[in-house]
């Protein structure tokens, strides 16, 4: 015979009541296991703060005080208006800053509420045919409470049933906090209009023009799906994305912006075309759809085919970072009596020459269509056991970033250095093996560049120079953080989990005026005099190429306005990269 339950009486507490449970327990069972598990539960914080609010309530109860007024708001926006209606005293506005207070009116909305007993929720009664239109099916009525945001849910219509279908529940929405609409519900009635004949994109202005209450009949789904587990996965978005210009997204309302080089947390990828996405950094919980990566490849390649869209590799050839205008320029020079040789100005083409054929570098191709949609990413920092990451200035046209890179060497030689560069040509008498340049033949130097042991290379005056990786390793094994300028088609190739490179845009910054400048504003720094408005135009539009081409490989951009404050940005850079976290590609961090 089941032993029945101690009868409490009226005035018992929840104390009371929870002391009688360990009396209650089967004589068969895990006494023991049983005793941890009502302890630990009892233990519980929040377990003793739920007593003391019920205890508090039934306190209420037993009371049951009388509000002296129904509408304590109202009295307060009668005495305002009151107040504002003639000369006030200082006490008078006083009062009047008191009863305007956002978190005063908050006060009394909620005491209104209590009083007029406003927070029990109210069902809308059931039809008296119910149970006929469900044909006997589960029914559950739904309540939500939202305010100007999105219900955070998507619909689509059964072909074969003409049902409409809960298709999607955004992350973070009203839906998911809620817990009560799932994936595969069938959608019957909004705030007690059938939907049954609708639209889907009239449902979705019905749901979307609800505010407060918001109340859904359903037909759940038969296997409901589990809630979204939250996703580790970190994406940085290579390409700028508008929803409201998108029309294949399933909700535009419910799309996610983004630019360039945002990093997304991508919460679920159940979707094979549209992801749900949070923006790192955001403060909003909610998240939002995406275009998966397979979807905008596929995107991609149609437009392509169809010449909507160019290649992302350009058949041009972009206008990059000016040479040194010295006709017989090896761009070597002593900076506070450290000798520090540069190689690129060897022979990158100056502006006057770069339309002849006095010199040319070159980088390995990269033939396969590239499409820029995601890179997984996480988080580095370099640890004290680990190289230097490797830094890589890339500049467009009158960047002058050899100069900007010799200056921070040469003020911190101990921490920086460049990567000694070879050469084909002849030793100067005041050069040294393997400080200014390696001296190499032609032959070998021809062997080194077919092995692919250089990241670029070029001709300048029947000399060939080349930055090899094993320069560039030379320095790192010294614990140096080595610094190299690079045409943007190298980047590629020192994109690697070796070198980890952090790269950095230097453009110049350009006036937007259409009169000549003066030696004192041109982004060079003066030393070229007067700036032409067609010199202007050619700077910037060597940047937006540079940046439509290459910017999604870009960490950082540095705006030159003159040559002591971007040493100063670009110190502060390589300091920040020694102690900070930054977001790499995954493929960077071994597991």
């Amino acid at each position: 015979m089941k032993e029945a339950m101690p009868v409490l009486s009226a005035g018992a507490g929840l104390h009371e009541t929870l002391a009688l449970l360990t009396s209650q327990l089967r004589p068969d069972a895990n006494h023991k296991e049983d005793m941890v598990f009502l302890k630990d539960v009892f233990s519980e914080r929040s377990l003793s703060y739920l007593m003391k609010i019920h205890e508090k309530l039934r306190q209420y109860e037993r009371q049951s005080p009388t509000p002296v007024l129904h509408s304590a708001s109202t009295l307060a926006e009668d005495v305002a208006e009151e107040l504002q209606s003639g000369p006030m005293s200082a006490e008078e506005k006083e009062l009047l800053h008191l009863l305007t207070s956002p978190h005063l009116k908050a006060v009394l909305s909620v005491h209104d509420t209590v009083a007029q007993k406003n927070f029990d929720p109210v069902l809308p009664p059931l039809p008296d045919d119910f149970e006929d239109e469900l044909d006997e099916e589960s029914v559950k009525i739904v309540r939500l409470v939202k305010n100007k945001e999105p219900l955070g849910a998507t619909i689509r219509r059964d072909e074969s049933t003409g049902a409409v279908i809960v298709a999607r529940i955004m992350k973070g929405g009203a839906a998911d906090r809620s817990g009560l609409v799932h994936v595969g519900d069938e959608l019957r009635e909004v705030n007690g209009s059938s939907v049954m004949h609708k639209r889907p994109d009239e449902i979705s202005q019905l749901l979307s023009q609800s505010q407060g209450s918001i109340t859904l009949k359903i037909i759940p789904a038969i296997r409901e799906e589990d809630k979204l587990k939250e996703s580790k996965v970190f994406m940085r978005a290579l390409f700028d994305y508008t929803p409201l210009e998108d029309k294949a997204t399933p909700c535009q309302e419910a799309g996610l912006p983004f630019k360039r080089g945002d990093i997304l947390q991508v919460v679920s990828q159940d979707d094979q075309t549209w992801w749900q996405a949070k923006k790192v950094s955001d403060c909003n919980l909610r998240a939002g759809l995406v275009p998966s990566k397979q979807f905008q490849e596929r995107r991609l390649a149609y437009r392509i085919k169809m010449g909507s869209l160019q290649s992302s590799k350009s058949p041009k050839k972009a206008v990059y970072d000016q040479g040194c205008d010295k006709e017989d320029c090896d761009c070597e020079g002593y900076f506070n009596g450290q000798y520090i040789a540069g190689l690129r100005r060897s022979f990158r083409l100056s502006r006057k020459d770069r339309r002849g054929s006095s010199g040319e570098a070159y980088v390995s191709e990269q033939n396969d269509t590239e499409f820029l949609t995601y890179e997984e990413v996480t988080r580095y920092q370099q640890k004290p056991n680990e190289r230097p990451r490797l830094v890589v200035l890339i500049g467009s046209l009158g960047a002058r970033i050899n100069e900007l890179k010799q200056k921070v060497i040469a003020e911190n030689p101990h921490r920086y250095a460049v990567a000694v560069p070879h050469t084909t040509r002849l030793k100067k008498s005041h050069e040294k093996e393997g400080v200014e340049y390696h001296f190499v033949t032609k032959q070998a130097f021809d062997a080194d560049a077919q092995n692919n042991k250089f990241i670029e290379y070029g001709e300048y005056k029947e000399n060939l120079y080349g930055t090899s990786i094993e320069a560039i390793r030379s320095v790192q094994a010294k614990n140096k953080m080595c610094l190299v300028d690079v045409q943007p088609e190298a980047l590629k190739a020192l994109r690697t989990a070796e070198f980890k490179p952090y790269v950095i845009f230097v453009k110049p910054r350009i006036p937007e005026s259409r009169r000549r400048r003066s030696a004192a504003t041109s982004p060079g720094g003066g030393e070229h005099g007067r700036i032409t408005e067609e010199e202007l135009q050619e700077m910037r539009l060597s940047a937006q190429q540079t940046d439509q081409q290459y910017g999604h490989l870009v960490d950082r951009v540095l705006i030159k306005e003159d040559t002591a404050s971007a040493c100063a940005e670009l110190r502060s850079i390589l300091e920040r990269l020694e102690r900070e976290t930054f977001w790499v590609p995954v493929s960077w961090v071994k597991a």
